[in-house]
């Protein structure tokens, strides 16, 4: 005779982290409904701080302009503060269709222990990428839809200007491509063990190759950039992928900027790249994102691994631009 199985005990509150004012976070209690049907209960096993977004976030440095369009998807409050904002959440579905019961799943949530989201807003982690590596998945979408934009060729010339984690990651794309030159240009020298491990050159800004085919910007800084233009060949493209807050930005565009027909674009995750809107959607982005983070080489961009209960005291470092910060991963327990 069959025994009667146990009911199950579901989680009615979660742990989330706030930032509340400028410079300062919290952990706030969340409360946990039941999943209805077509959603799922995720419960979190890591996080990861989206260094260039969730620093300015934290700072309050998002411009009263951007306040609609820099919602995340999950984001709850309103700028400046008090905002529950993040959208690199790795975690276990415990409750959900049985195809995803138990199964790793990405989601673009902010940092908290437990979660109900519709099922379509997970995606599964495939076989192969530990769940560990897959909060690198948003970082990487970015990434991915740079190089769409820019259509890199073979045997191109690229310098990516600011070894940060999207730089890096950006590197790492473009470097795979056969006959491409690819430098990670950076001030800090301690960034060359990572250029070297994603197989790429390392320079420092006064020793990079002149007469680069494509830069990418990546640094978030005025002098960043300005090396990126410096740096471009005659008709070159200059990739901007770092994103100013409410910061002013002088650029040398009186020289030969003009002269040398050099074209300066923007890149942004919120729209699918032109050049791949054909073949790709959000959700196919991410899945391909997701198989990308197979390569064990990613591994060297996470710098610390922190415990959730301390992101409140973290947070300070981890926004601090002076810091040598790449990705902080957050582990839940």
């Amino acid at each position: 005779m069959t025994q009667p199985s146990e009911p199950r005990t579901l989680p009615t509150a979660a742990r989330a982290f706030w930032v509340v004012a400028e410079g300062r976070g919290a952990i706030r209690p969340e409360p946990v409904l039941e999943p209805g049907p077509g959603q799922v209960l995720v419960r979190a096993l890591f996080s990861a701080v989206s260094r260039g977004t969730e620093s300015l976030v934290f700072s309050g440095k998002v411009p009263e302009s951007e306040f609609q369009r820099m919602r995340c998807p999950f984001q709850s409050g309103e700028f400046p503060f008090p905002v529950k904002y993040g959208y690199a959440n790795v975690g276990r579905v415990e409750l959900g269709p049985p195809e995803l019961e138990g199964r790793a799943v990405f989601c673009l949530f902010p940092h908290q222990s437990t979660y109900v989201v519709a099922r379509e807003a997970v995606r599964l982690i495939p076989d192969g990428v530990p769940p560990e590596r897959a909060v690198l998945a948003a970082n990487l979408e970015t990434a991915i839809n740079a190089v769409w934009d820019a259509r890199p060729l073979l045997g191109d010339r690229i310098s990516v200007v600011g070894a940060g984690v999207l730089g890096c990651l950006v590197a790492r794309l473009v470097g795979r491509l056969p006959g491409a030159d690819v430098e990670l240009v950076d001030l800090r020298p301690e960034r060359a063990e990572i250029a070297a491990a994603l197989g790429v050159q390392f320079r420092r800004p006064e020793e990079a190759s002149p007469e680069r085919d494509l830069v990418f910007h990546a640094s978030a800084s005025a002098q960043g950039l300005r090396t990126a233009l410096a740096l471009a060949d005659q008709g070159a493209k200059i990739v901007e992928l770092s994103w100013f807050g409410d910061q002013d930005v002088a650029l040398p565009l009186g020289e030969a900027f003009h002269v040398r027909r050099l074209t300066l674009t923007s890149t942004q995750v919120g729209t699918i790249s032109p050049e791949a809107r054909r073949r790709f959607d959000y959700a196919q982005r991410l899945d391909f994102a997701l198989e990308l983070l197979k390569d064990p080489a990613f591994d060297v961009l996470f710098s610390d691994e922190i415990d959730f209960e301390s992101l409140p005291e973290q947070m300070p470092r981890i926004a601090d631009a002076r810091s040598d910060v790449l990705c902080s991963r957050v582990r839940y327990t």
